[in-house]
């Protein structure tokens, strides 16, 4: 029984590849020819959510800019209808194109692809959703399944705020 055993182990280990260890390919963008800095696209149709405690979000539209930001309050009961009327174009294109799919025009594989096209257009609202140290880890869930229910496409989960936010978003908290 024992030789068995010695048999099969050495087959196994002769038998076996030895792990090769392997390097990750990255493939960067090539640099513009002339030495000007590209210029970045202005932020466009952006909306950041602040998740607070007692279910409470704060929001701001485009760009950050210090000391002229305001933040605004609301609550989950009202954040679906504030997405939706943010991303009024896009919303209309995926009710359209539900209405096609409902009448049988589109099959179901061009409807999905049609409503990931409209989502991502540059006029899409994007959606960045920040989190507070207070945040319940339930509200965090409850902002996602917001974004799927209202058509929201493209929107970011970051775990840091910067921190001319968090002294805003401070000074509306303790307003609560």
């Amino acid at each position: 029984m024992v030789d068995l055993a010695f048999l099969l182990l050495t087959f196994f280990i002769l038998t076996t590849t030895m792990y090769k260890p392997s390097t990750l390919q990255l493939t960067f963008p090539v640099p513009p020819e002339d030495d000007q800095p590209k210029e970045l696209d202005k932020v466009n149709n952006a909306l950041t959510l602040f998740l607070t405690k007692k279910d409470a979000i704060y929001y701001y539209k485009d760009a950050f800019k210090p000391g002229e930001t305001q933040l605004t309050q609301t609550n989950f009961k009202d954040v679906e209808k504030l997405l939706i009327e943010m991303n009024k174009s896009t919303v209309e294109r995926i009710n359209e194109l539900s209405k096609q799919l409902n009448e049988k025009k589109i099959t179901e594989e061009v409807y999905d692809s049609l409503k990931n096209e409209a989502q991502k257009k540059k006029e899409a609202l994007f959606v960045i959703i920040k989190p507070d140290v207070d945040a319940k880890f339930r509200n965090m869930i409850d902002i996602v399944d917001e974004m799927d229910i209202s058509g929201i496409g493209k929107y970011a989960v970051q775990d840091t705020i910067k921190p001319e936010e968090q002294a805003l978003l401070d000074v509306e908290k303790l307003k609560l």
